[in-house]
């Protein structure tokens, strides 16, 4: 058998094989499937932005103050005792009472003895006598001391007014020459209870010499009220023996009131007086403008509600020109000081969420061209929602409210 003949070789000038574009797909399309499939874990595994929430560093006023619960308190109170031992008649007076200084008969009592003095008893009453006397005086000299201060502090204040210097004294100056004004009429006020309660000292002591006889036993002693004001207390209400010095009603003014606040120590030092502050949560809206009279120089221990001890220290305050709703507050409600230690009416402020601590330092997450960039602050005064800024920020930097911990330096953000 013949071998078959070896396959004729292609003359070169023969079109070329083509092979056609079924077959081309067929053999890339595993290729484009393989891409793709690269291309979507590349996508699903690359960070996407951390969603958060914007805030902008500003020039603002910024004002620190503390916050405590105070109560009000009668500024001048006066306790009416027996002068002498006897029968106290029943007495109708309840708390609220108005009463009349020198007019007003807070009791009656019905001496037990009417021993006549002897040589000695009366001259230590006569000194009483001549001691309460020389204090009535004294007490006359600090009125008129007083009404010369509020004669001065208003014509200070009336000045003011008339030159309308608007442009020369601040807002903040304007308003402690007005304070000012208020509480020298609250200080005259004062005063002139006082001189009432040395004119009623004087009447008691001259009491004292003019007892009843022993023949005269019906008489009876009218203890007359010492100020005008109103029955604050009733401690002994019916009828009953009791000693000298024994306590029977309590008499003040409700009218002139000062705010009582204990302040810890360590936050009492930064507390000037004269400094300003707001009564809040008195009842009534709005807050009432109040100011640092005194703080008392003797702290003292109180046991917090966690069973902490804590020194505290009193701070009066005196109302500033309160409104007419305001005179519903009387003697011994609950409110809240809020008294300012530090104010500027242009700090660059940054808002208190934004910080937070690393080591010893403050930091921020500043956003920059949609990155978080980790920002060293120095931070000042703080009012818990905005931080004075001293260094390491300026006006219009956004910074991120309360960083998630996903965010780190050059983290890329958007806003949430």
């Amino acid at each position: 058998m013949e071998p078959s003949p070896a396959p004729t070789a292609r003359p070169p000038w023969a079109s070329p094989v083509t092979v056609s574009s079924q077959h081309r797909w067929r053999k890339g399309l595993p290729w484009l499937i393989a891409m793709a499939i690269i291309a979507l874990l590349a996508f699903g595994l690359w960070p996407k932005p951390i969603e958060v929430e914007i805030g902008e560093v500003a020039v603002a006023p910024l004002a620190v103050s503390i916050l405590e619960e105070g109560k009000t308190r009668v500024r001048h109170r006066y306790e009416v005792a027996a002068p002498t031992s006897g029968t106290l008649e029943r007495i109708a007076w309840r708390p609220g009472d108005v009463v009349k200084a020198g007019e007003t008969v807070l009791f009656r009592l019905r001496p037990s003895t009417a021993s006549m003095l002897d040589p000695r008893a009366r001259r230590q009453a006569e000194a009483s006598l001549a001691q309460q006397v020389e204090a009535q005086k004294r007490q006359a000299q600090l009125v008129e001391t007083a009404r010369l201060a509020l004669v001065r502090a208003q014509a200070e204040r009336d000045r003011l007014a008339q030159e309308k210097v608007a442009g020369i004294v601040s807002a903040t100056e304007r308003d402690a020459i007005e304070a000012d004004a208020a509480i020298k009429a609250a200080e005259l006020r004062a005063q002139e209870f006082g001189q009432n309660i040395a004119q009623f000292e004087v009447d008691q002591a001259r009491l004292a010499l003019e007892l009843p006889k022993a023949d005269d036993s019906d008489a009876t002693l009218a203890i007359l009220s010492p100020i005008d004001g109103v029955v604050l207390r009733v401690m002994q209400e019916s009828e009953t023996i009791v000693s000298p010095g024994t306590i029977i009603l309590e008499v003040g003014n409700p009218a002139d009131l000062e705010i009582e606040a204990e302040i810890l120590s360590r936050d009492a030092m930064a507390i000037t007086p004269g400094s300003s502050a707001l009564i809040e949560q008195w009842g009534g809206e709005p807050a009432l403008k109040a100011q640092v009279r005194r703080i008392e120089p003797t702290a003292f221990t109180k046991v917090s509600a966690l069973g902490v001890e804590e020194q505290r220290v009193l701070v009066l305050l005196d109302l500033v020109s309160p409104p007419q709703q305001a005179q519903a507050l009387g003697d011994r409600y609950r409110v809240e000081a809020r008294i300012q230690t530090w104010s500027s009416e242009k700090a660059l402020t940054v808002p208190a969420s934004a910080l937070f601590r690393m080591g010893n330092e403050w930091k921020t997450f500043v956003v920059r061209d949609g990155k978080a960039h980790l920002t060293r602050v120095e931070v000042g005064h703080s009012d818990g929602k905005k931080s004075e800024v001293i260094d390491g920020l300026q006006a219009g930097d956004q910074v991120i409210l309360h960083p998630p911990d996903a965010v780190t330096d050059e983290s890329r953000v958007s806003t949430r």
